[in-house]
């Protein structure tokens, strides 16, 4: 193992910029969500063509993470966490400086990219914090992916409300210069490094494979399920995935090590992750609609999309609020008893928004309820991932863990609009999504709570225990006093 020098900087300032900094990109994914209904007019496109500004965005973070990850493993951390903030700053101003939807798009890519900077950031915790404050700091930046997606419908809608569109791209873009400067301050390069080669042939096929799978995904709906399009998608990533698979069996450095990510509480851990994901998502996109539902439907309360965002705050600030909590059972109970106990209150959270709709008070209640097993199920599965691979392999693997949960994201999108859009009401001649379509997605996410708490429970009991980062140096002193004794 190599040698890690002392460390120069607070652990919580460490922690702090890299909390802040995944808040941040995750940011990204729903930051023109509040935008969508205008930016038609704003950019002389069509309501399809525009919806792309989201699409895109959700596919460069898949695409990006497992291979920035792998890069991070490889060539260090603090580097590769640099370069997801410089595409960033250079999506943000791109975007900044834009009116034309190819080149929004484009701006929109690179900004998703980032997103790969928190798993990169959950890995250098491990390499650099102390074993009594790596819990809680892992919890955080986890839930750093909900947050921020959370986070970024209300701010986006107030910053476009007072400055106008492109200033959403202008403070992102600040954002990106201030974080990377705190980063080269405060965050010092990781000594672990995998060494080797890089697996392109393996990132070209696994890109491909994604960008296909998420693109028939996300745009199935409108494309149709049974469509040639749609259909055409997922042929050709099921066709990319049989030619990859066996590609990281037998390379020599994989971008993926399937031997490890198959060993049962990595494999059990990633199943969750995906049904998590869905949960989560179906949580913040349902609440929203909702909330901005006509009071004619009987169900709908007529918020503006800035109110409704508002109203979405406390989600977020309840993830930020159990991060530590989670941390706590961890430490008591372990990592899997966490992941399972976040599952069931999602569970029983979606099963309250079933019955919760009469008011704004009792549906952000319910919504909060789900946000906080969203918390506490997001801060158990790095730790799993953690315990279960070698350091020099923790960027990689949870990158995999990362784009797996916004696979089930992105499922659950095309999901809730599908339910939306098929089970529906007639007000003043317009078909709207009935309360039923919603108690139908309530379901179906608690469902997916269950089985994540099922799959969890498959999960090898010890494997918290192995999170624990092996200080060196101690090592050395006590083999100097056992050699001592001899």
């Amino acid at each position: 193992m190599p040698q890690r020098s002392k460390r120069h900087y607070s652990p919580t300032a460490i922690i702090a910029v890299l909390a802040v900094s995944g808040m941040g990109v995750s940011l990204m994914h729903t930051l023109l969500v509040p935008l969508l209904s205008d930016l038609p007019g704003l950019l002389n496109a069509s309501t399809d063509d525009v919806s792309w500004v989201v699409t895109a965005t959700l596919l460069a973070a898949a695409v990006a993470t497992p291979t920035l990850s792998r890069l991070a493993d490889m060539y260090g951390k603090q580097r590769i966490m640099l370069v997801c903030l410089g595409l960033l700053l250079a999506g943000s101003v791109l975007g900044a400086l834009s009116n034309s939807l190819v080149l929004i798009i484009v701006a929109r890519v690179l900004q998703g990219a980032s997103s790969a900077l928190i798993p990169i950031g959950i890995s250098i915790m491990r390499d650099e914090l102390p074993a009594e404050k790596l819990s809680a700091a892992v919890a955080l930046m986890s839930a750093t992916l909900g947050v921020g997606a959370a986070m970024g419908m209300p701010m986006a809608g107030i910053i476009y409300t007072t400055l106008g569109w492109h200033a959403v791209f202008w403070v992102s873009g600040l954002f990106a210069i201030i974080m990377a400067i705190a980063i080269l301050v405060v965050v010092r390069e990781s000594e672990i490094r995998t060494g080797g080669t890089f697996d392109y042939l393996g990132a070209v096929l696994l890109s491909g494979a994604l960008t296909s799978l998420l693109l028939g995904i996300s745009k199935g709906g409108s494309w149709g399920w049974t469509s040639q399009q749609t259909l055409l998608t997922f042929g050709v990533s099921a066709a990319i995935f049989a030619i990859w698979a066996p590609w990281e069996f037998h390379a020599r450095q994989p971008l993926v090590d399937l031997r490890i990510s198959l060993r049962r509480p990595v494999l059990m851990t990633n199943i969750s992750a995906v049904l998590m994901g869905f949960a989560m998502y179906a949580n913040m996109l349902s609440t929203l609609q909702m909330l901005e539902m006509p009071a004619i439907t009987g169900y709908g309360h007529g918020l503006t999309p800035l109110q409704a965002g508002l109203a979405m705050i406390p989600t977020s600030l309840t993830m930020v609020v159990l991060a530590p909590v989670s941390a706590s059972v961890t430490r008591r109970f372990g990592a899997k008893v966490t992941l399972i106990t976040g599952a069931l209150v999602m569970a029983f959270g979606y099963i309250l928004r079933v019955f919760m709709h009469d008011t704004v008070m009792l549906i952000m209640i319910a919504a909060v309820i789900v946000a906080a097993g969203t918390a506490v199920s997001y801060a158990a599965m790095p730790i799993l991932i953690m315990g279960s691979v070698p350091e020099t392999e923790t960027a990689a693997a949870n990158g995999l863990n990362t784009l797996l949960r916004s696979v089930g994201a992105s499922v659950s999108s095309a999901a809730v609009a599908s339910i939306l859009s098929i089970t529906t009401l007639t007000v003043a001649g317009q078909a709207l999504p009935s309360l039923a379509a919603f108690q139908h997605i309530f379901l179906f996410a608690a469902a997916a709570s269950l089985i994540g708490a099922l799959v969890a429970m498959a999960i090898p009991r010890p494997a918290h225990l192995e999170l624990e980062p092996i200080d060196p140096e101690l090592v050395e002193e006590l083999t100097h006093q056992h050699e001592a004794m001899k």
